[in-house]
């Protein structure tokens, strides 16, 4: 099969969050089962071009949106057994990073109409383009309605996964034609009208052949009027179409058995030994009591990470004889509230404002619990990684961390021989706090079922070969 993955980002080249991973880790999945997967992404100025092959220039291109000319080149390079294209225009794509700026919708505008290009420009035909999130949701209309008669397009199926329903990818009205010499009765018909403005997600929902997004809870919460972001009027509309497909990790980033940034190596035979190698070494140089469960977060810092949760958590955790870690950055009211914590109680808390792959790493390893109970989360890799590392994920039933995490049951505790972490579905601090006190008490007083916990979590699978079946299988049904 002939596949290309439309991103605004892609691992090795370009990520500013889990797009980038999944465009990645999916493709390379791809292409270990000898699929021919392409990757066509922006070329932008932050990527150090010598850590790979020397480029090859596949052609100039000339993008035309309305009374625009736009020149740029593509270049190829294989990865990983994946082919990609990187979209080269200096204007659009040499910035200081790859998002936040005023003219974002026009350029990834130039984006989406410059992949429709390279598609007529190469002789290659490709079977499934998979578009990923608002960067690149108008290609399916643009299939469908503006070259739904080209002999070389007309036949290309497309699906669409949704990686964060929160980023809809708004501009005006009046820049449909503009940008996409798009006709303005598909804004005035609702086919890429959402909240009064043009957006390019509802535009990739209407017209795409499939949808998907990361999780199955997550496709669930997008059909409901409470956790769809807006989106379920138009999801509930595409049911039939719209499956959810759990993410998978990349375990050559994330193995504990190989990985050079920790103190000690271990896996499922030896954590009770090794694993604690890594937890005194951390806690020592920190200046935490080695002696003490360690409960590490590692997130960016916002409220979609149920920030509310993770002060009463850690609040409660400093003065009930646990250590707290965080590695993260993000709203400022809540890296102010850590250093003050760590102020107030300095012998239980590390604090790292910001992110260094180093210590992120570290603290997978020396943690016992990883805290993560997000208001929402369409999939997750935070606790996928704490399972491959021993380290118990305490979540909130929502999303991929609902899928992917079985909640040890402390009422009976009949479960615990497929138990892999902690959950509770209420977003509410005293229940969180509730839940951190039962999982202090049963470090300390129950060390045969913790560690049977940490033997479920460490022997998940969490790769990405089953996702990849599932595509693959998607795929197929709109090909027949």
């Amino acid at each position: 099969m002939k596949i290309l993955m439309a991103s605004g980002e892609c691992l090795p080249f370009s990520k500013t969050g889990g797009l980038g991973d999944v465009a990645y880790s999916l493709s390379k999945e791809f292409a270990k089962k000898r699929h021919a997967v392409s990757v066509i992404t922006p070329l932008y100025s932050s990527i150090k071009l010598e850590k790979f092959p020397p480029l090859e220039k596949v052609c100039d291109m000339t993008v035309k949106m309305n009374w625009r000319n736009i020149k740029c080149s593509v270049y190829t390079v294989k990865v990983d057994g994946i082919s990609y294209y990187l979209v080269d225009n200096k204007y659009y794509f040499y910035r200081d990073s790859l998002y936040g700026f005023y003219d974002d919708g026009e350029r990834f505008a130039f984006f989406s109409n410059a992949v429709i290009e390279f598609m007529k420009t190469i002789n290659k035909k490709f079977d499934i383009v998979h578009v990923h999130d608002w960067q690149v949701g108008m290609i399916p209309c643009l299939l469908k309605v503006k070259y739904w008669n080209d002999d070389y397009l007309k036949n290309v199926k497309t699906v669409l996964t949704i990686h964060n329903p929160l980023f809809k990818g708004y501009f005006s009205s009046g820049s449909l034609y503009d940008l996409y010499e798009l006709d303005i009765s598909l804004y005035n018909n609702g086919s890429v009208r959402l909240d009064n403005q043009v957006s390019t997600l509802k535009a990739a929902i209407k017209f795409a052949d499939k949808i998907t997004t990361v999780s199955p809870t997550h496709a669930y919460e997008l059909t409901t009027v409470e956790g769809s972001m807006g989106l379920w009027y138009d999801l509930t509309l595409r049911k039939d179409d719209f499956v959810g497909i759990l993410n998978g990790m990349d375990y050559g980033e994330f193995d504990p058995s190989k990985d050079p940034r920790i103190v000690k190596n271990f896996d499922v035979t030896n954590f009770k030994e090794n694993k604690k190698v890594n937890k005194i070494a951390f806690c020592k140089e920190h200046g935490l009591d080695p002696n003490l469960p360690l409960y590490a977060v590692v997130s960016r810092l916002t409220d979609q990470k149920g920030l509310d949760l993770i002060f009463a958590m850690s609040d409660f955790l400093t003065y009930a004889g646990g250590n707290f870690a965080v590695l993260g950055s993000g709203e400022k009211y809540a890296e102010d509230y850590f250093n003050d914590l760590y102020k107030r109680n300095p012998n239980h808390t590390y604090v790292y404002i910001g992110y260094s792959d180093q210590i992120a790493h570290e603290l997978y390893a020396a943690s016992d619990f990883f805290i993560m109970p997000s208001k929402f989360e369409p999939c997750g890799l935070g606790q996928m990684v704490a399972h491959t590392y021993g380290s118990l994920p305490i979540v909130r039933e929502t999303g991929g961390l609902k899928d992917s995490v079985i909640g040890y049951d402390f009422i009976y505790g009949t479960n615990k021989d497929k138990a892999d972490g902690f959950s509770f579905y209420d977003h509410n601090p005293q229940v969180a706090v509730r839940v951190i006190g039962e999982t202090l008490n049963l470090y300390n007083k129950d060390q045969e079922t913790f560690h049977k916990l940490v033997e479920n979590a460490m022997k998940c699978d969490h790769s990405w070969n089953q996702s990849a079946k599932e595509y693959l299988k998607l795929y197929n049904s709109i090909l027949k």
